[in-house]
């Protein structure tokens, strides 16, 4: 195999893994050119990212959030002709036959727009806890038993085919951050794509998933914009879906807040749900972007 693979990461105060993050994509047995998008960080993640002359380094001068700043990165691998993007999160590394594992099953299988490998957390033992619900949802096995057919795996780790891109676009930058990945996978769906995770591919994501209000108020938001915008569903019954789950997330998280941070989730979601309906001209001309 001779394809173009470019990696893309998008950095935001990450020194503390650019470098082992790097020399794993460095190792890789398959050749690769590597485009970081720095989302105007404070610490040294830029100053690190300048000491690898094989990383084409663009510099943001605000934090674009997670999918607009892949953007970036999908459009300067597309003008230089990409067969392949491999999306890669700052707090992962890789290993020297992860990206050969996954360019060999889309060489074999077209029909799969987003492949993904296995995900371990950082001790490269255990499976990544949300990636573990991602995979255990699997619908079938392909027909070479290798391949887990999954209808959504986070995007910590993708490679996207260059028809699958020229098909169903980039990240749609109405998601500031959460639920773009969700959102692109949908849209996925609806051009006639699969979503798989390769089993004898394997990355390390090393994250620790710590709950905040704040960030589980703004993943909810952005999970009810992404049932709106789910082109897989007629207008109405997206949005009588994005209701229910203006009821069922803050009774999802009465597991873990207070009676009073419960109500104010459902009111907070409440007038985000009512904003939608008002931009619904906004909605519509979006969904038909994703034809």
């Amino acid at each position: 195999m001779n394809k173009k693979i470019f990696v893309i990461i998008v950095t935001y105060n990450g020194s503390k893994w650019i470098e082992k993050w790097i020399s794993s994509v460095l190792n890789s047995s398959y050749s690769v050119e590597i485009i970081a998008i720095d989302n105007y960080s404070i610490d040294n993640s830029v100053q690190l990212l300048k000491q690898f002359p094989q990383v084409h380094l663009t510099e943001s001068q605000e934090n674009l959030g997670f999918g607009k700043a892949n953007n970036l990165g999908i459009d300067l691998a597309v003008q230089k002709n990409a067969d392949y993007v491999f999306l890669l999160n700052q707090d992962t590394w890789i290993f020297e036959d992860t990206i050969s594992n996954l360019v060999s099953v889309a060489e074999n299988n077209p029909n799969f727009g987003i492949l993904s490998p296995m995900h371990f957390a950082g001790d490269g033992v255990n499976l990544d806890q949300s990636f573990r619900t991602y995979y255990n949802r699997k619908i079938e096995k392909s027909e070479n038993q290798s391949v887990s057919i999954v209808p959504f795996v986070n995007a910590a780790a993708w490679l996207v085919s260059k028809s699958c891109l020229e098909k169903v676009g980039k990240f749609e930058p109405l998601f500031s951050h959460y639920g773009e990945d969700r959102n692109f996978c949908d849209r996925v769906a609806f051009h006639y794509f699969k979503i798989g995770i390769v089993e004898n591919s394997k990355i390390c994501h090393d994250r620790i998933i710590v709950r905040s209000f704040k960030k589980d108020f703004i993943q909810s938001k952005y999970s009810i914009l992404s049932k709106v915008l789910n082109i897989n569903q007629s207008l109405f019954a997206s949005y009588f879906d994005a209701l229910k789950s203006v009821f069922g997330l803050p009774k999802y998280f009465s597991n873990y807040y207070g009676f009073l941070k419960v109500i104010n989730l459902f009111f907070k979601l409440l007038f985000y749900y009512i904003a939608l309906i008002l931009s619904m001209f906004t909605i519509i001309k979006t969904r038909q972007s994703f034809k």
